[in-house]
């Protein structure tokens, strides 16, 4: 009996050996669209509160469709040229710079950038004056039900 009870434990313990689990991943692919923004692109609302601009009037932004929008996700960040001309630096938005508010919206199709004067004591915004580089990082993600 001690002998049978011995030759189905080793028997157990080899099946359960062999077992072998595998997961399988599949890395999302992301993009990065870089998009130029000159001062000429900026606009102002009517109320003077706002400047915008649709990055899609700029480049063709196809890859943001309903799908994009419910399932993966968007970052946004936007560059300064320094004093030689170079773009060296990302900041992510929402942002302040130089007491202007930066943030963006997204649709099907496109990108709607925001610029609003952060200080309330001043009610017109000021336009960016040199051209900004927009980094659009679209995250691609694997649905989990």
């Amino acid at each position: 009996m001690k002998k049978l009870t011995i030759l189905m434990l080793c028997i157990a313990t080899l099946g359960l050996a062999s077992c072998k689990k595998e997961t399988l991943v599949q890395n999302p692919t992301n993009k990065t669209i870089i998009v130029d923004v000159l001062p000429s692109d900026w606009q102002l609302s009517t109320d003077r509160n706002t400047y915008t601009v649709q990055l899609d009037k700029i480049t063709d932004l196809k890859e943001i469709d309903n799908f994009h929008i419910d399932n993966e996700g968007t970052i946004v960040a936007i560059s300064y040229p320094n004093s030689s001309g170079s773009f060296t630096s990302y900041s992510a938005l929402p942002f302040v710079y130089n007491l202007q508010s930066y943030s963006y919206t997204v649709y099907s199709g496109g990108i709607l950038l925001e610029v609003q004067n952060s200080d309330t004591q001043t009610v017109d915004p000021l336009k960016p004056n040199t051209k900004v580089r927009i980094k659009i990082t679209l995250v691609a993600a694997e649905n989990v039900t």
